[in-house]
């Protein structure tokens, strides 16, 4: 990856942490938890798109890249939330 693009999923990360956790009420761990979570879920989401050759299209590489780091946001902190509640137990 090039430092251009790093720099860009760290960014867009940071705001789709953000974002996944008003989105799963409940879930979230606070704003730096929640953007750390942003974060490892935009490598995430960005490894998974390439592992799978699976392609997101939206006219603009910033907007394919944030739904990406969303979408790995989201599957993170549910994982997050599962192994976390069951550990309570």
């Amino acid at each position: 990856m090039e430092t251009e693009s790093i720099v860009m999923i760290l960014v867009i990360g940071a705001v789709a942490g953000w974002l996944t956790g008003l989105l799963l009420r409940g879930s979230g761990y606070g704003i730096i938890g929640d953007t750390l979570i942003g974060l490892v879920g935009a490598f995430l989401g960005n490894w998974l798109l390439h592992a799978t050759h699976f392609s997101v299209n939206l006219g603009s590489p910033i907007a394919n890249r944030f739904v990406v780091s969303v979408i790995g946001a989201v599957i993170l902190m549910l994982a997050v939330t599962l192994v976390r509640k069951r550990s309570l137990r």
